[in-house]
C-alpha cells in the first residue's frame, strides 16, 4: 500500500479524534430528541425549521430527514384516509383549448392561487382575471394553513360573482378556466356556479401551458409585488395587496392592451 508521508501523519493526527460530519449529525440528533419528546407529531421540515431557528445553524431539511430515518424517529401525527377523487372532486374538459379570445367582459375568466412570505407566515394569494383586459376582477388573501380546504378560497369566487351582477353582467355566458387544483375541483366550488350562465374549463394535468395568460401574470406580478412593493417585509400585508391590485387595474400600463391600463382599456371601449 503506497501512502504519502504527509498523507500518513495526517491520518495519524485524526486518528483518535471525531469526524466534524458525523460530529454535527450527534450534535444535531440530541437536539432532535429532546424535541421528539414533547411534540411527536412534528414532521422533518417543522424539526428542522423550528432547529434553525433556535441554534442558527444552517442545513438542508432532508439532512433533518435522513437523521430522523437513520434513527427510527417518525412523526405520529394521524394520517388522512384516502379517498377516492370522484367520491369528493369534478374534473372538467379544456373548453378553451388555446381560444383565448374575446369581444367583451366578462366572458373567459382564469384564475388562480400564488404564495408569498411575511414575517413568518405564508399567504395565499388567488386571483381571477379577466382574459378580455387582464383586470383582476376579484381576489382573495388569506394565510395558507396546512390542508388548505377549498371553503378557504369561497371568499374570491364570491366576489367574482358580485362583481359580475354589480357591473351588469349577469346573463353573459362566462367560462372559469383554472388547473385541475383541490380548490377548483371541489363540487362544492363548481356548485356555486350553478345559477350564473358560468361553466367550467380546466388545464390537462400537469399542462400549465394550457393556462398561459395568469401563469405568465402570477410569475411577474409576485415579484414585482415582492421587490418594488417590498411585500415580503410590509406591515400590512392586505392593505399592501389591495393598492397593487388597484395600481394593477388603475394604473399600470400594459403593452399587450397598447400601454393602456385594464380599466383604462375596456372604459375607453364604452363598456362597464
Amino acid at each position: 500500500m503506497k501512502v504519502s508521508r504527509s498523507g500518513y501523519y495526517k491520518w495519524l493526527k485524526r486518528k483518535n479524534t471525531v469526524n466534524q460530519f458525523i460530529e454535527n449529525r450527534s450534535f444535531l440528533l440530541n437536539i432532535i430528541r429532546e424535541i421528539y419528546a414533547n411534540h411527536k407529531t412534528w414532521g422533518y421540515r417543522r424539526l428542522a425549521k423550528h432547529i434553525r431557528n433556535e441554534t442558527g445553524l444552517i442545513f438542508s431539511d432532508l439532512l433533518i430527514h435522513k437523521i430522523c430515518k437513520a434513527n427510527n424517529i417518525y412523526s405520529q401525527a394521524r394520517k388522512k384516509p384516502f379517498k377516492r377523487p370522484n367520491e369528493e372532486h369534478e374534473i372538467y374538459s379544456n373548453k378553451i383549448s388555446g381560444d383565448w379570445n374575446t369581444t367583451a367582459p366578462f366572458q373567459k375568466i382564469t384564475t388562480d392561487s400564488t404564495t408569498f412570505y411575511n414575517k413568518g407566515n405564508h399567504y395565499d394569494l388567488t386571483m381571477y382575471i379577466d382574459v378580455f383586459n387582464n383586470e383582476i376582477v376579484a381576489y382573495d388573501l388569506a394565510k395558507s394553513r396546512r390542508g388548505n380546504s377549498p371553503l378557504n378560497h369561497m371568499k374570491a369566487q364570491k366576489n367574482l360573482l358580485k362583481a359580475k351582477i354589480k357591473r351588469g353582467y349577469i346573463t353573459t355566458e362566462m367560462i372559469v378556466h383554472s388547473d385541475q387544483g383541490v380548490i377548483y375541483t371541489s363540487i362544492a366550488y363548481n356548485h356555486a356556479f350553478k345559477d350564473y350562465n358560468i361553466s367550467r374549463s380546466m388545464s390537462r394535468r400537469a399542462t400549465p401551458t394550457d393556462n398561459p395568460i395568469i401563469e405568465s401574470l402570477n410569475g411577474w406580478m409576485k415579484e414585482e409585488m415582492l421587490i418594488d412593493w417590498n411585500l415580503s417585509k410590509a406591515e400590512n400585508v392586505h392593505k399592501t395587496v389591495k393598492q397593487f391590485i388597484h395600481y394593477f387595474n388603475h394604473e399600470r400600463l400594459a403593452y399587450a392592451l397598447n400601454y393602456k391600463s385594464p380599466i383604462q382599456y375596456r372604459t375607453e371601449l364604452g363598456f362597464n
